[in-house]
């Protein structure tokens, strides 16, 4: 019997979704009955008002469902999530006020039930959502809604998809096993069933027992390939299928018909380009002036204590910039002058201490008691506060608020990947900066801002601001 795990979730959801909507517009009517002693504009019964809603509500789920708020892909997103909660609730409540007009018909008594409803209705549903997120992990943590998984492959992607869903409690997977001869999961995962062909796995394993297969690799026999699609088809078993060149269909695709009549797939170097970019340039600008002008009086001071301990006031540096171009950054001086313009590799050997370098680099860029940072640096550095004079790079277009770390030409020189960061703006701040910054290495930042240039959304700006915001109050993570 195959796994209707998610096809219950999803079902579980809308019926809640429905629930909570019906409970949120419950609610405001019997709080403007409650807290106001005005008469209302439409008297309308509670009988005939729940009528209403139980008429109009399915036609508001079906907004919910144009969303994509029932697509497995979304449960894990969080803030997606309840951004378009935030989205659906607002347009499903322009679609009853067209109603009411088209009709002719009043449904809401007063003016401020559907301001009640709409604000309960967003808070309803997010709660629920998490509520049943909740539900779902305790769920897999006593076996139920597990789906039974077999791996076809031998990529460095199947050793990653083996370790993440080792744990079928965590990760609502039961690994079946492995199929490829020579397994380089074999060693580390001896009690994982290993198989040397597809056929050996199939015959060992009820077809009724698998839920999914997922291939990383594609053979060069193409009927071995066929023989698993087809196995999976005729089983009504999920097949799914990682590309092996995996950083190639992580950015912005689009299929296209070539000359009007090849289907192609079209891979953008980043999602970031045409209208994208003229929204996120209006958006830096709009903001990087309007947070310039409430730190303004903060860096007045900084200015001056600066000046006061460091003898100095700013420092800037040469960066690299989207499309390799060099401009000056400023920031706060928070080390000692006599370092400006070296690497970390130059200033260490500069202080008769090169060994620091490679513990620096392997802190991703890090180093708990940096010797060339100045005590008032240490505190600027702690508090993110040293990063306020970027707000004028900002205003002036070398950097957006969200983006790739700006990075010196050296740093970069020999990542494989560069081109691929500097396609877009560098950013004050970034998905390195909210997912842990000296908590993690050099490398996997560097995974972080080429993951951001290929998946670049506004939404995305919009939650690591919200994240880097509290990042920042935290002092998470800073140098």
């Amino acid at each position: 019997m195959k796994s209707n795990s998610s096809l219950i979730y999803s079902l579980a959801l809308l019926l809640g979704d429905f629930l909570a909507l019906l409970a949120a517009f419950a609610g405001g009517f019997f709080i403007r009955g409650q807290l106001y002693n005005a008469p209302v504009a439409h008297p309308i019964s509670g009988t005939t008002y729940l009528g209403i809603l139980l008429l109009l509500t399915p036609f508001w789920i079906l907004v919910f469902a144009l969303l994509g708020l029932y697509n497995s892909s979304i449960y894990e997103k969080r803030f997606v999530e309840a951004g378009r909660l935030l989205m659906g609730s607002f347009v499903g409540l322009l679609f009853v006020s067209a109603y009411a007009y088209a009709s002719n018909q009043p449904v809401f008594p007063s003016k401020m039930v559907p301001v009640w409803g709409f604000v309960l209705a967003f808070v309803f549903l997010v709660i629920l959502r998490n509520f049943s997120r909740w539900l779902r992990a305790v769920l897999f943590s006593y076996g139920f809604g597990i789906t039974n998984l077999l791996l076809v492959g031998n990529t460095r992607i199947a050793g990653e998809l083996v370790e993440v869903l080792a744990d079928s409690r965590v990760s609502g997977y039961e690994l079946l096993g492995v199929v490829s001869p020579k397994a380089r999961t074999a060693q580390r995962y001896p009690h994982l069933p290993h198989f040397d062909n597809f056929a050996e796995a199939v015959k060992k394993i009820r077809s009724s027992d698998i839920h999914a297969i997922v291939q990383t690799e594609l053979y060069v026999d193409g009927d071995k390939n066929n023989e698993i699609l087809e196995f999976a088809q005729t089983h009504h078993i999920a097949y799914r299928f990682v590309p092996g060149n995996s950083e190639l269909f992580v950015g912005n695709i689009a299929v296209e018909l070539f000359r009007g009549s090849v289907p192609v797939i079209a891979v953008h170097q980043t999602a970031l380009f045409g209208w994208g970019r003229i929204v996120k340039r209006l958006f830096d600008l709009v903001f990087g002036i309007l947070f310039l002008a409430i730190a303004s009086p903060f860096m007045v001071i900084i200015a001056v204590l600066n000046l006061l301990f460091s003898g100095s006031i700013f420092f800037s540096h040469t960066r690299l910039t989207r499309f390799n171009q060099p401009f000056t950054l400023y920031k706060f001086r928070s080390q000692y002058k006599k370092y400006d313009g070296t690497t970390p590799e130059q200033a260490f050997a500069k202080l008769g201490r090169p060994e620091l370098a490679s513990t620096y680099r392997k802190n991703g860029d890090y180093l708990p008691h940096d010797p060339r940072i100045t005590p008032f640096g240490r505190f600027l550095r702690r508090t993110s506060l040293d990063e306020l004079p970027q707000l004028f790079n900002i205003v002036k277009g070398d950097l957006s608020l969200v983006g790739p770390r700006a990075l010196i030409p050296e740093e970069l020189a020999n990542y494989e990947k560069r081109h691929d960061i500097l396609s877009v703006k560098s950013g004050v701040t970034g998905l390195a900066q909210v997912s842990g910054r000296k908590d993690i290495s050099h490398e996997d930042r560097r995974k972080l801002d080429l993951y951001y240039v290929q998946n670049w959304s506004l939404w995305l700006d919009l939650t690591i601001l919200i994240k880097t915001i509290r990042v920042v109050l935290q002092s998470s993570g800073a140098k």
